[in-house]
């Protein structure tokens, strides 16, 4: 069994072989952009030889942190936004159990700004031993820096000054900003956040390898798929599956398929979605254009945007992940009244189950008017994340250029962040301000 495989067969019925063709050879001139490094956002491509070209001592002593940080902790707080928490959140879901605490829990924090969300944190940890990773290359982004203001606070509270700064760990530039002086100031350990590597593409740096360590991940196997993915799709060739799938996302937008889903059959996989999301939305989503992303999880949401997925507007395609092997497996017993009618199923399993939900509802969504194609997991494993993420931060990359767009820029984020400056009366946006509230 391979770990991964791209299916394509349904995309067929969608894009014939020349509008394939044509779209790949766009493809590879991105291809060619992207490796010459001369392209938009060239100071933000240290992802591209990230799972080779590592800071090995910093590795290290993430590991080591690790350690230290489970032998005196229930819980790991990881303090940030965006890029700086997506990647290890998603992987921490993708490993943790569904029920019941492992020794140590990650909580992700200074997300969003909500004020009941943090009062229940602390009330929660009052009978906690716990440790902060704050996570901000700045150290002035406004929800982790408030988030991480208070739980400082409560921090050295509980343990005193001293005590506090041995279990606060900052991730952040390696030699300015804000949250940098502090560390130094207090004596807090650092970690690096690259300068040539933007927060979407980051959780295989220190940002995400440092709470994955934590939830007793293993980062080894994970660099380890990331180094083997890009030994793959780092080859200039219209079978490489990277460039597949971007020609495939674009061929389909320029037909008027704007929407792309990414799907999964197991729930472990939902967060593994909202990293995604950024991934592209961040990357593609300029100048009026790009794929929308979104995602739902089957046969669940089947129940819910079914529907709409099978008779709404033509303008859905789909991304399955289909894990082959799932961790556990279940028997489906014989009943003797089978009041249910579910005898007919006896004998086989719950996976056999949702194959066949899976295989049903691509049928369905295909003969409907949704194009479809598959990624093939062999099973959920550090490598295998490792090499996924590889994969999609490469096809994203081609997919963007291909569409003309800058893939490592995020103009439109910062102009909520004004208008939120303004109206909150930050120093030095006494105009807009004005401006702004006479609008209302």
């Amino acid at each position: 069994m391979k770990n991964f495989s791209f299916e394509i067969d349904n995309i067929k019925k969608f894009l014939n072989e020349e509008e394939l063709n044509s779209e790949s050879q766009l493809v590879l001139n991105s291809f060619d952009t992207l490796m010459s490094q001369k392209g938009e956002g060239n100071d933000f491509l240290g992802w591209l030889n990230l799972p080779v070209d590592y800071d090995k001592s910093e590795f290290d002593r993430i590991k080591k942190a690790a350690a230290r940080i489970r032998s005196n902790s229930n819980v790991l707080l990881s303090v940030g936004i965006g890029g700086s928490y997506l990647g290890a959140k998603c992987c921490v879901e993708l490993f943790k159990k569904y029920f019941g605490n492992s020794d140590l829990e990650v909580i992700f924090v200074g997300n969003q700004i909500s004020s009941t969300y943090l009062h229940e944190l602390l009330a929660y940890l009052k009978d906690k031993e716990y440790s902060i990773n704050v996570i901000s290359k700045s150290g002035t982004t406004t929800e982790p820096a408030i988030a991480f203001r208070v739980l400082k606070a409560a921090l050295e509270e509980k343990y005193g000054k001293e005590e506090a700064k041995n279990r606060i760990y900052a991730t952040t530039d390696k030699a300015r900003g804000a949250l940098k002086t502090l560390s130094d100031a207090e004596g807090y350990e650092t970690f690096v956040v690259p300068d040539n590597v933007g927060g979407r593409f980051s959780v295989l740096t220190a940002v995400g390898l440092l709470p994955i360590a934590c939830a007793e991940i293993d980062i080894d196997a994970i660099m380890k798929g990331a180094q083997d993915a890009r030994s793959i799709y780092q080859v200039r060739d219209t079978n490489n599956d990277a460039v597949k799938y971007a020609a495939i996302r674009n061929a389909l937008y320029n037909k008027g398929y704007d929407v792309e889903l990414l799907v999964n059959y197991e729930p472990r996989l939902t967060y593994f979605a909202e990293w995604w999301k950024q991934l592209f939305g961040e990357s593609e989503g300029k100048d009026h254009k790009g794929i929308y992303p979104s995602s739902v999880s089957f046969s669940t949401d089947l129940h819910s945007l079914g529907q709409m997925i099978q008779d709404g507007k033509r303008h859905f395609f789909e991304t399955v992940i289909n894990v082959e092997t799932p961790e556990f497996d279940l028997n489906i017993p014989f009943d003797e009244d089978n009041l249910d009618g579910l005898n007919y199923l006896t004998g086989h399993t719950m996976d056999y189950v949702n194959k066949q939900a899976m295989e049903g509802t691509t049928i369905a969504h295909t003969n409907g008017g949704t194009p479809n194609m598959r990624i093939n997991l062999s099973e959920v494993s550090p490598y295998n994340f490792g090499y996924i993420v590889y994969f999609f931060e490469f096809a994203c990359a081609l997919s963007a250029y291909t569409l003309k767009v800058n893939p490592f820029n995020q103009p439109g984020v910062e102009e909520y962040k004004k208008n939120m400056f303004a109206l909150l009366n930050k120093p030095g946006y006494e105009e807009l301000r004005k401006e702004l509230l006479a609008k209302k």
